[in-house]
């Protein structure tokens, strides 16, 4: 079909506009507006000294953070919705985000955090890594995608269980309030310490997944034809698996549980692409980065008492996806 072609080559170029748009926006958006020309000026290193504290020490980690955090969710759930073929398949299916949230509550909950900045990030990861091994010993040998999301649900059941019993015992009511905000996702406040932790574990992470389109492709026959091409099950559920953990282990070390994101993109990219698992991947990475810069800034600009976390915003996003597809699916009863 040319006219789905044509779209499909103008896709990524579009994505890259819209990242460049959303990260101008982001650094230009706030409680204090910074215009163009001093924009431009405080990157330059000139200009008021205010001005480029504001963009060089807040704006420019939280944009960054935002992109990254935003890419890594969205590409996770393009590879596990095209890996389980479950069009509802998203990083917490494999208990990936709930494990690293919990890793995060412990270092708020016996107040290790307090060390260093890097203790709860590093937590968070080594929280998602933990799960991972775990998944791996409940999903045994089994290839098919039912025990993988059996096991999935197990362990992130497990995660939600040992965050609700840190908040039940939690010592006073301050630590209850901040495993409160972070279990709501926010990137407030990040610095660049927040782009370096994250930065390794999206990169790895990401490559992990990419590396794998051609394998997804062969799933949508089935495991049985996937073999039949030449694809090797078991290493590409361990790609896929470790993937997901060291990715999304990173990026909810800095973020906090920001849901949806994972779930949204891949729908609102499937449509402009041929629909084959591999060809969402990419657009998927790009979507989710510039969907979650714009809730970050709409965090910042919707008026409210206190600024709005952005595990809120991101989840009223989500609603209508899971309204499209309650239509679609009435359509078929």
């Amino acid at each position: 079909m040319p006219v789905l072609r044509a779209r499909n080559r103008a896709l990524i170029p579009l994505l890259l506009l819209g990242i460049a748009l959303a990260g101008i926006a982001s650094l230009m958006l706030g409680a204090v507006p910074i215009p163009t020309g001093r924009l431009l000026d405080a990157a330059l290193g000139h200009g008021d000294p205010v001005v480029r504290a504001i963009l060089l020490e807040l704006r420019l980690p939280r944009t960054l953070v935002a992109l990254m955090v935003g890419g890594m969710l969205g590409l996770a759930g393009a590879a596990l919705q095209g890996y389980l073929r479950n069009p509802l398949a998203e990083p917490s299916v494999l208990g990936a985000s709930n494990s690293a949230a919990l890793g995060a509550v412990a270092a708020i909950y016996f107040g290790i955090g307090d060390y260093s900045p890097a203790v709860l990030p590093l937590l968070a990861i080594l929280a998602a890594l933990a799960s991972l091994a775990l998944l791996f010993v409940l999903a045994g040998r089994a290839e098919g995608p039912l025990a993988l999301i059996l096991a999935g649900i197990a362990v992130s059941t497990l995660a939600g269980a040992g965050i609700s019993l840190a908040l039940n015992l939690s010592p006073n009511p301050f630590a209850a309030m901040e495993i409160m905000a972070w279990l709501l996702g926010s990137i407030e406040n990040r610095a660049m310490d927040h782009v370096w932790i994250a930065l390794p574990c999206i990169v790895v992470g990401a490559a992990l997944l990419l590396w794998d389109g051609r394998a997804l492709d062969a799933l949508s026959l089935g495991e049985d034809g996937a073999r039949s091409l030449g694809v090797d099950l078991t290493r590409t559920r361990a790609r896929l698996l470790l993937g997901v953990a060291i990715g999304v282990g990173g990026a909810v070390a800095v973020s906090g549980s920001v849901g949806f994101v994972g779930l949204i993109v891949p729908h609102l990219v499937r449509p402009l692409t041929d629909r084959s698992p591999s060809a969402v991947l990419l657009p998927s990475f790009l979507g989710g980065a510039v969907l979650l810069t714009g809730a970050d800034i709409l965090v910042r600009l919707i008026p409210t008492a206190g600024e709005l976390k952005l595990g809120v915003v991101t989840a009223f996003l989500g609603v209508p996806v899971f309204l499209v597809h309650l239509l679609k699916e009435r359509r078929l009863w």
